[in-house]
């Protein structure tokens, strides 16, 4: 006979995010997007009160739509796309993951932003670049991001050799079982401890603030600029409040959809595991490369950057631009799904 307390351990893991409905799930994130919407309109509309209206429409929009170009920044798209690969690999079905990794990156801003306003006047020694504050945080930042990308992009890439080799059995008339889909191999052994404590879509939440914790992007540090402008041009300091709310309802209301788009691929090719064997190959493999690509990236930069490097090879890779990047990675993701959709 179970005793109160095992019921109640037994209620807590029932009660459990994770375990809601899927439909559930999705409506709560796209709710937690609205609700950053409604915040934002909310402190805005306060400051609207005190008048300034005209300059305070025109930064609402230049800081929502910054948030949404910088969703599609390609380490975004990579950390998103490869994390949720490997949670459908280990057969769940996250609706989060692009919320919790937008929602880890926007409490960074947020929270400058809102020093800002205060008047924190040392918070510019962290935007300010060259500084030794900006400099380090940047080091931690690409740390932290480049060392996951490398780690998830392993992870992945053995996936799809594995997938590849499962494609291979099928073509020759060969049974693959839904077991068979499941991740091995000697790369998917190694990988797995440093993954280990990622198992929930919220665990991302932390990779993105850790991520954005360097303000190493051009559309994080303009808006922060364009805060402290705005503050001496005499804008209501609600106004003011709303932007990095703005920014961070255009950003969240991307990443999310984007996690969802990414889910809905990477289940599609998980229900007809011989028929798509093909797609699950190229999209992983896609996945894989675009996150050991944007590694490379970000680690050569903080290796120039910490050791002061003048080589023009860690020179000419840090300088590498990725924000546009992101729109290519989601049209050929698009293309591929869309292709091997029309053959099915």
């Amino acid at each position: 006979m179970s005793t109160p307390l095992t019921l109640t351990a037994a209620a807590a893991r029932s009660s459990s995010v994770d375990d809601w409905p899927f439909h559930t799930r999705v409506l709560c994130t796209l709710g937690v997007v609205a609700l950053l919407h409604v915040v934002a309109l909310g402190l805005w509309g306060l400051g609207s009160l005190g008048g300034s209206v005209p300059l305070a429409i025109g930064l609402v929009f230049t800081c929502y739509l910054t948030g949404v170009k910088h969703s599609y920044d390609w380490d975004h798209i990579a950390a998103i796309d490869n994390s949720t690969r490997r949670f459908v690999g280990q057969g769940k079905r996250p609706a989060s993951v692009g919320l919790a990794f937008s929602m880890g990156h926007s409490s960074v801003v947020i929270l400058a932003g809102i020093l800002v306003v205060l008047g924190a006047t040392f918070v510019s020694s962290f935007i300010s670049e060259g500084t030794a504050a900006n400099t380090t945080l940047g080091v931690i930042g690409g740390t932290v991001s480049g060392v996951f990308l490398l780690v998830i992009g392993l992870y992945n890439a053995g996936a799809c050799a594995h997938s590849w080799r499962l494609r291979r059995r099928a073509r020759e008339g060969r049974v693959i079982s839904e077991e068979d889909l499941l991740a091995q191999g000697l790369v998917s052994r190694v990988m797995a401890k440093p993954l280990a404590r990622v198992q929930r879509p919220r665990n991302i939440f932390t990779l993105g603030f850790l991520f954005g914790l360097g303000f190493d992007t051009a559309s994080t540090i303009s808006l922060l600029v364009l805060t402290v402008s705005a503050s001496v041009a005499g804008v209501s300091g609600w106004t003011l409040l709303s932007l990095p709310f703005f920014f961070a309802a255009g950003m969240c209301l991307c990443d999310s959809l984007n996690g969802l788009a990414v889910l809905r691929m990477y289940r599609s090719a998980w229900r007809d595991p011989v028929r798509k064997l093909g797609f699950n190959t190229a999209i992983t493999g896609l996945s894989a490369g675009a996150a050991l690509f944007i590694s490379i990236i970000t680690l050569s930069g903080v290796l120039n950057t910490a050791f002061g490097l003048t080589d023009p090879v860690t020179t000419w890779i840090a300088s590498i631009e990725l924000g546009d990047a992101g729109l290519l990675l989601i049209a050929t993701l698009l293309t591929v799904w869309g292709g091997f959709a029309l053959v099915r």
